[in-house]
């Protein structure tokens, strides 16, 4: 039937000419992939970045540039920052869809804010920091809860105890002995719960003063060398200085989104500016998995007293709030 409507058009045009081609906005807009149901893993978004790269390129399979985009599309909602990339690239080139250089920009931020260089030369080329609020392949899935800032927290006078609430919370049974007793003499001069401090922990290393991440981060709280510098780490392998290290950043996430426990988790495990972009928990499954796992090890607990004399809140927390 396809080649019988080609061979009318060709029988109807006039002598010479040629079929149109198609104009950019006449290409096809891939609609949103819908929403996963259940927790998704890296693997899982490994394998749609391969999928839609077969389809992009016709490796293996036919070629088809609208289901790569889609595939891509939902990786990228996961963080993946090379499907972010890609995606992008697609974009500005109209590689089989419509050109979109608003959206473009976006997902060659994301990617460069995860460390991807030809994402940043890209971004760098079209301007720098992208406008508005996220597109929708950045936005979460729709099957997540919708994320909303928690109520401000309850300012404790300089050296308070947390609220008792965060005192009754058991800690890591797995916790050595050394670790638990001084977490509970240092974190009060944070102003931070141990219970807090000691799931960062578990999650970040698992209690391993020698633990190293492919990202360099290292040592208990798993610091990374530009967090170590900006609250002078000289040590990252001294467990005492690297614990404190890590307390004075949660100090600063929590005065950051005013005790809003799930932001500053998310902040210390994915950055304060992938948060603010986002909006939110980032979409990375390593990031929500990683808040997911610490939120259940301190009872659900979404607010945390803060010292809001140690950074001016962040503009994100009056967007989700609807200020």
């Amino acid at each position: 039937m396809r080649r019988l409507l080609l061979i009318l058009l060709f029988a109807s045009a006039p002598a010479g000419s040629q079929t149109p081609a198609l104009t950019l906005e006449q290409l096809p807009r891939p609609t949103m992939p819908p929403g996963e149901r259940g927790p998704v893993v890296p693997s899982q978004v490994e394998r749609w970045r391969e999928e839609a790269k077969a389809l992009e390129y016709g490796d293996g399979v036919r070629r088809d540039e609208v289901a790569a985009a889609k595939l891509y599309c939902r990786a990228a909602r996961y963080g993946d920052a090379e499907s972010q990339f890609n995606l992008g690239w697609m974009l500005t080139n109209a590689r089989g869809i419509q050109r979109n250089d608003a959206e473009a920009a976006h997902l060659f931020a994301a990617a460069a804010e995860q460390g991807l260089a030809q994402a940043q030369n890209m971004l760098d080329k079209m301007g720098g920091t992208p406008l508005g609020d996220p597109p929708p392949c950045l936005r979460p899935p729709e099957t997540d809860p919708p994320v909303a800032a928690a109520a401000p927290a309850p300012q404790p006078a300089r050296g308070a105890r947390p609220a008792s609430l965060w005192a009754t919370l058991p800690l890591p049974s797995q916790a050595p002995p050394a670790i638990v007793n001084y977490v509970k003499l240092v974190a009060p001069e944070y102003q931070l719960a141990p219970a807090l401090v000691l799931a960062v922990m578990a999650q970040e290393s698992n209690f391993d003063p020698l633990a190293e991440s492919p990202k360099k981060a290292q040592g208990l709280m798993q610091l990374i060398p530009e967090t170590a510098a900006r609250f002078g780490v000289i040590r990252p392998r001294d467990p005492s200085q690297n614990i404190r290290g890590g307390m004075a950043y949660l100090r600063w996430l929590l005065a950051y989104y005013q005790g809003d426990v799930q932001l500053a988790l998310a902040a210390y495990n994915a950055g304060e500016k992938a948060v603010d972009r986002y909006l939110g928990v980032p979409p990375y499954a390593e990031t929500r998995l990683y808040v997911r796992k610490i939120m259940a090890s301190v009872g659900g607990q979404r607010v945390h007293p803060f010292d809001s004399s140690i950074v001016s809140p962040s503009p994100t927390l009056l967007r989700l709030r609807g200020g």
